[in-house]
């Protein structure tokens, strides 16, 4: 009866809580040997365009062509954001992926997890290498010279 219990325990959260196609596609792809950054972000929100704006993001990308960038609209109804990434010159990197939570920005079913890990505000960034975390700044806009500094950090041979 005991193993019962546990089974169906592990199906009932597997269930409630199944990752999105977003979280299973970058589960798999954060696992890679080379750098990755998982930006979640939202087109409304007043941080996530400032940092647009300044033309931090479009520097950084196209500084580092080996790294692959996430771009994760979350708290946004399933929409991507990608008009607003088109208009920043985002979309079209080759090292640019474009993803979005499908979840509601408001209520109960609002996303308080991604990829296993809490966060509660946007934008939100971390830094993977060979699917360990490197780097999380998960408060607020980013000073890109600092994520710069984690690349290399990240790459370096200590």
């Amino acid at each position: 009866m005991k193993n019962i219990v546990q089974t169906f325990a592990i199906f009932l959260t597997a269930s409630v809580f199944a990752a999105s196609p977003a979280e299973q596609q970058l589960a798999e792809a954060i696992n890679g040997p080379n750098l990755s950054v998982v930006h979640l972000w939202a087109p409304w929100c007043s941080n996530c365009q400032s940092e647009l704006k300044s033309g931090g993001w479009l520097k950084t990308v196209k500084a580092n062509p080996e790294v692959k960038f996430y771009f994760v609209s979350v708290w946004n109804g399933g929409d991507d954001g990608r008009a607003m990434l088109t208009k920043y010159e985002l979309a079209n990197q080759p090292n640019v992926t474009i993803l979005a939570d499908p979840g509601p920005r408001n209520g109960d079913a609002k996303i308080k997890r991604f990829l296993d890990l809490p966060f509660s505000w946007i934008p939100t960034t971390w830094v993977y290498k060979g699917g360990d975390m490197r780097y999380a700044l998960n408060y607020g806009e980013i000073r890109f010279d600092v994520l710069q500094q984690f690349f290399a950090d990240s790459n370096s041979k200590w």
